[in-house]
């Protein structure tokens, strides 16, 4: 299983952050070992200064394929998710800055929160997906998935030129504007629309 994230996907991400606004879809892996289920604690590692949430809608493949031409790619999956990309922004910055691979500051352990999954059929339009994260319940993040620089189904067609999708890897897609550091008693709660995806507690 392989957990592989889009980078700045949302343009008013992109432009608070700084970055370049890609051309085409930027994407990175974690390791099966970041993933945090079931609500878990997430511990802020004693590595960083600055670890940052990006809540993200999830893709979950459903069937093996390569090389996926944009107009079949809705037939790789069938579940919408949402979770937590979290980000080691200190150890980024620095590794930008050099011109490094980001993994340290994407890969770590827990970094890849997952939460529930929704049918896609029970989501309607999949260009006008509503989520949002709420920190301490205050709503920090508001995201929709028309403001996709690169819709899922490019996605898809783009990793797949590169990269075997294989049943149950899970793409996260990108975050909206909005991120931001945590602390230890964070609550961190993830919705699409109305329905809860996820509740957790830093520590």
């Amino acid at each position: 299983m392989k957990i592989i994230c889009i980078g700045r996907n949302y343009l008013k991400h992109a432009r608070e952050l700084e970055h370049d606004i890609p051309t085409e879809p930027v994407f990175f892996m974690k390791p099966d070992s970041s993933l945090l289920l079931d609500n878990r604690h997430f511990y802020i590692p004693g590595f960083s200064n600055e670890i940052h949430y990006e809540v993200e809608l999830i893709i979950k493949i459903n069937r093996l394929g390569k090389s996926i031409e944009a107009r079949y790619a809705h037939r790789y999956y069938d579940e919408i998710g949402l979770g937590v990309d979290f980000t080691a922004r200190d150890l980024q910055r620095q590794l930008i800055e050099k011109g490094l691979p980001w993994e340290k500051s994407k890969a770590f352990d827990s970094a890849a929160v997952l939460g529930g999954f929704i049918p896609k059929e029970e989501l309607g339009d999949l260009g006008q997906i509503d989520f949002s994260l709420r920190k301490n319940g205050e709503v920090v993040q508001n995201g929709n998935s028309r403001d996709m620089i690169f819709a899922v189904d490019t996605i898809i067609e783009y990793i797949s030129q590169f990269v075997t999708l294989k049943i149950g890897d899970l793409i996260y897609t990108g975050t909206p504007a909005g991120v931001g550091p945590v602390k230890i008693n964070d609550q961190l709660e993830g919705f699409i629309g109305e329905k809860k995806m996820f509740d957790f507690l830093v520590k």
